[in-house]
């Protein structure tokens, strides 16, 4: 099977001709993409759906808002076998990707390309950033695939990755955007059900909206005991509604020197389990060293005590990164 990527971009191309957005207005030229136009063995491909080539070959196209449950049932030749290509608009939905590892019907030897591309994603170094996140690659306009030839390795992603910022940041969105395209996720909620609080209610709620169907969740403080055991990706969010929790355990909030024993010996046993998991694992931790330092002994204690705690798993990390008004700051060794 042979691809003709004639255009790689949304159906207005990108940039979006009259837009006056930042993401369109930067684009280099040379960077520039036509609206999509694909052929398959000299035939043009119509938009969305699957396609079987004479000698086996299998592609799907899913472009934005064609395929609604990652992809029809009654896919065309071996239903449980891998594409050959699957050509997919990943800035709308790219939880569809992991959909279809779930099923099989991506595998380490299928051409993930990303079509459909354009001005929601702010900078090319940006859509090339995601997409290596997400086991996938960009192509240029004019690009011809060979299914003939071997599919890119996928990246090895860090294991243990720190993701930090103040509140409303971005981070746990960005955390989110590491594990999209992953097959299976358990996402570990640290903090409060809510009670009877709206405000906080609607943050949970919006929490879980934003996250794939397919993700399990984990309502817990027992996180050293999953970093022990889990086999799937964790994104655990976060530390400091968890060392919240742990306070409140020990009552350390007005406790003496016992109470804050206890709660060091339990950022112990949590820094010991992270340097220990064989699981992927993304977490979210508040920045709390920027702002005033707090009127309370208990504030200064819980500001110490996660300040150290985030000191220790970042020095446990392969990758660490400050989230700054949804701008992301790697932190070098």
């Amino acid at each position: 099977m042979k691809v003709l990527l004639e255009g790689t971009a949304g159906p207005y191309g990108w940039p979006v001709p009259g837009c006056g957005c930042s993401s369109c207005s930067r684009l280099p030229a040379a960077a520039r993409r036509r609206p999509a136009r694909i052929s398959v063995d000299g035939r043009v491909l119509s938009p969305g759906g699957c396609v079987v080539a004479s000698g086996g070959e299998r592609l799907l196209h899913a472009p934005a808002g064609s395929v609604p449950d990652d992809v029809p049932e009654d896919v065309p030749g071996d239903a449980g076998a891998p594409f050959d290509v699957v050509l997919i608009d990943l800035l709308e939905r790219p939880e569809r990707l992991g959909g279809l590892r779930r099923r099989g019907l991506v595998g380490e030897r299928t051409h993930v390309v990303a079509v459909g591309i354009d001005h929601r994603v702010p900078t090319e170094s940006e859509l090339e950033r995601r997409l290596s996140l997400w086991g996938a690659r960009a192509v240029p306009d004019g690009t011809v695939l060979d299914t003939c030839e071997p599919a890119p390795a996928r990246p090895v992603p860090p294991r243990r990755t720190i993701l930090l910022g103040g509140s409303r940041s971005g981070k746990s969105a960005e955390a989110e955007l590491r594990l999209l395209a992953e097959p299976e996720v358990v996402y570990v909620a640290t903090g409060p059900s809510g009670g009877d609080d709206p405000e906080w209610l609607a943050r949970v709620r919006g929490h879980r909206e934003r996250r794939p169907a397919h993700w399990e969740t984990a309502e817990t403080t027992e996180v050293a005991g999953l970093l022990e055991t889990a086999r799937s990706p964790l994104l655990i969010d976060g530390l400091g509604t968890w060392i919240t929790a742990v306070f409140d355990e020990c009552g350390a909030w007005e406790g003496g020197a016992r109470a804050r024993e206890r709660v060091e010996a339990r950022c112990d046993e949590l820094v010991a389990a992270w340097r220990g998991t064989r699981a992927r694992v993304v977490a979210v931790s508040d920045e709390v060293g920027l702002g005033v330092v707090p009127a309370t002994s208990s504030g200064r204690a819980f500001r110490d005590a996660l300040g150290r705690l985030n000191q220790r798993l970042v020095a446990e990390s392969e990758d660490a990164a400050l989230v700054v008004a949804g701008r992301l700051l790697p932190l070098p060794i």
